[in-house]
This record gives C-alpha cells, structure tokens and sequence, in this order.
C-alpha cells in the first residue's frame, strides 16, 4: 500500500499521535507558578502592612513628647531662701584732683595694693607755682611796709608828748601800722592756700586699698573738682576721677528681700553665699543693718551682709547668692519654680496620670524661695508633676515619663 493511500484511509505513524500526558504537566507547571506568585504577593502585602503598622506604632511613640516628674512633698519651711545680691567694696573712693595742670607722673597702676598717704601720681602746675612765688613776694612787702609803718608809729608817739606831731599825725601813724600788718596778714594767708594748692600736685591713697581704676596718663591735662579749664584745640582735659580706690579686705553685699520674708530678716543673722566662679564653695556673711523701710516701688527690704574677704577671692561687682535661714515651722508643699505655667488661664501645673496623660491643675501659689515655690492649693502630696513642661503641652496630651525625681521633689534646700 503506497504512503498516500495509506493517509487516505486515516492511518497515522505513532510518532505522529499527539501525546496527551505533556499538555497535562505544562498546564500543571503554570498553575503552580500562578500559585506561586500569589502566595508571594500576598505575603508581601502582609508584611507591608505590618511594618507600617510597626511604623505607625513607633512613630506614635516618638511622636509623644518626653517629660521630667517630681513629686512634690511637704517640707518644713525652715528651708534657705536664696536672693540675688551684688557685692561692693566696703569703701569704695573716687579720687580726684584738687588742682589743674599736667600729669608728671604716676606711680601706681589698676591692681596696685597701696597704704594711706602713698603716693598715686604728680600733677604739673606751672601758673600755681609762679602765682606762690608772687604771693610770697606780696608777702614780703607787705611785711617791710609793715615795719615802716611801725617804726613811724613809735617815732610819733614818742614825739607827741613833747608836742613836736599833733596827736592827729600820732594816731594816724598807728592806723597805718595796723593796716600794714592787716596787709601782711592777708598775703600770709594767701601764701598757706597757694602752698596748699601746691601740696595737692601730689596725689596720695586716703586710706589702704587696691586701685581698680586709673584715668590718667603722663602728659594729660586734668582740671580741678568743680573748675573750668579753657584748652587748646586738641587738648584732652580731663575732668573725671583719676583713680577709684577700694577697701576689699571686706565686702558688703547688698539683697533686695520681698516684703513676705522681712520677718526673717533679721540684723545679726547668718548668711551663705555662693558664686558662679566658684561651684560648691560657701562663704558665709552677717547681717550687719537692714534699711527699716520697705521701697514702695519694688516692695523690698534692702539689707546689708558683710562678708571678710581677706584672702582676696571675692571681688567687688560680683553677682552672688544670698542664702537666708527662713524661721519657719509648719511644713508647706514645695514644687520647682520650673513646674509652674503663667498663661490667660492664670497659674497652672502639668500632671501626669497612670496613662501618663496631661491634665492641666490650677493651682495658688505662696512665698517664693528662689529655686522652689510654695504651693497653697490645688495639689497634693505625691502627684506627678511635669518639672518643666512646654508650651505646647496640653490637656490630654499622651507623653513619654523618663524616671520620675521623687527625692527631687521640693527642690528646696
């Protein structure tokens, strides 16, 4: 039978009978790679959704504001009351000059620990030197004019007994004898204030001291206290003190104390001070005079505390704190002054619940101790309150605690 009969009546070679068993796997294979790429994908999905909920939680947390809490707690009211106070020299001069012309020299600069009477510096004065030698020249005759007229004087009194002068000629011979010595007198009189004058081109310490200021160089032109010197163009005249001059083997230490603790200040008392220049150090000062009147302006009670700085560590224009022993007894709640926020809502605290929510507590205040402050009404003791809230805290607010200070809690020392 020829090959095309043999297609004629439908007969087929094996090799061309199609094999269904392959289509069956290809099919398989497809569906599996479909399941494949959904599980893939969904599982994408779940983990996506996952870290944005990771996110959102962290962000959430991070987004929460961070606080400091203290617990405030009642404690007796004994406590220091710390006040700003401004440290001076216990004397303090500025000297001037008492006389005009130019600076010769001077002997002692800013620094410079000198004795009463040493000298400072020497002043020039050309005219007041040539002005003393003309008045002792006045004075000089003056006094021969005045021996003239005495010799005279005691010539006519010797010849008016025998009536060769009138007594006319004999008394006005002793008048012009008294006004020759009237004369000398008063050119005397005028030479003691010249050499005065004279004196004050030396310019001495009134007292033991350190000079803090010196306004003088060697060639200037300085006038006297008061007086009025024409200069040239050019000429620097000084008219200003020449040397500030201060005693600072003691301070005084002068603090404004709000009329609500006047009580307790009290004259002999003592005090603690401390310095931003030196931490952790104490010096101790008395309460030696208070003003005895309140300033009607500030409402506070000037007083004076004394403090020996022999060593010399303390320094004139210091800021400092005073610490001052309050006399109190019964014990008050105290919290930072830190805690409190001022707003048109008035004076208000920032609690802290278990959820660690903010609810705004208004609260009355009562005396201030300068780092801490006395609370009337509004909170208790042991409530959570945020040391140092920010503006924008607000009611219901959700924040992060970072460990409460519960020894901290009153601040007060």
């Amino acid at each position: 039978m020829s090959e095309s009969k043999h297609n004629e009546i439908g007969g087929q070679h094996p090799e061309h009978i199609p094999q269904q068993g392959s289509y069956r796997n290809v099919v398989l294979g497809l569906i599996l790679v479909l399941l494949l790429l959904v599980i893939g994908a969904v599982a994408g999905v779940l983990t996506r959704s996952k870290d944005n909920k990771e996110l959102e939680r962290y962000t959430a947390a991070n987004a929460a504001p961070t606080v400091d809490l203290v617990a405030p707690k009642r404690q007796g009211a004994g406590k220091e009351i710390v006040l700003p106070g401004n440290m001076q020299a216990f004397t303090l001069a500025p000297i001037y000059a008492r006389t005009s012309g130019y600076v010769r020299s001077w002997t002692h600069d800013i620094g410079s620990h000198v004795k009463q009477g040493e000298l400072l510096a020497v002043i020039e004065t050309p005219e007041l030197d040539q002005q003393l030698a003309q008045a002792k020249a006045d004075l000089e005759s003056a006094k021969t004019n005045a021996s003239i007229a005495k010799v005279t004087s005691d010539r006519y009194q010797d010849l008016v007994s025998s009536n060769a002068v009138s007594q006319q000629d004999t008394d006005n011979a002793v008048s012009v004898t008294q006004q020759r010595n009237a004369a000398v007198q008063s050119a005397e009189a005028n030479v003691r204030r010249l050499q005065e004058l004279v004196g004050f081109e030396r310019i001495t310490a009134p007292f033991d001291g350190v000079i803090t200021a010196r306004n003088l160089d060697v060639g200037q032109l300085i006038t006297a206290t008061g007086s009025t010197v024409t200069a040239g163009a050019g000429t620097n005249v000084v008219s200003r003190q020449v040397f500030d001059l201060s005693d600072i083997r003691k301070l005084r230490v002068f603090v404004n104390v709000p009329q609500m603790y006047t009580p307790d200040a009290a004259v002999g008392m003592t005090a603690s001070l401390t310095l931003p220049q030196y931490p952790g150090k104490t010096f101790t000062g008395k309460l030696v005079r208070t003003a005895s009147a309140v300033d009607p302006g500030t409402r506070t009670l000037l007083v004076e505390v004394d403090v020996d700085n022999k060593t010399g560590e303390l320094l004139p224009g210091s800021y400092t704190e005073v610490h001052l022993k309050s006399t109190g007894e019964v014990p008050i709640l105290l919290i930072p002054v830190t805690a409190l926020i001022l707003n048109a809502d008035g004076q208000q605290v920032a609690t802290v619940d278990a959820q660690n929510k903010i609810h705004m507590v208004h609260v009355t205040t009562g005396r201030d101790f300068g780092t801490t402050v006395e609370v009337l009404s509004g909170l208790q003791e042991g409530q959570k309150v945020v040391s140092n809230p920010q503006d924008s805290l607000a009611e219901g607010d959700v924040v992060r605690v970072v460990v409460p200070k519960q020894d901290n809690a009153g601040g007060a020392k």
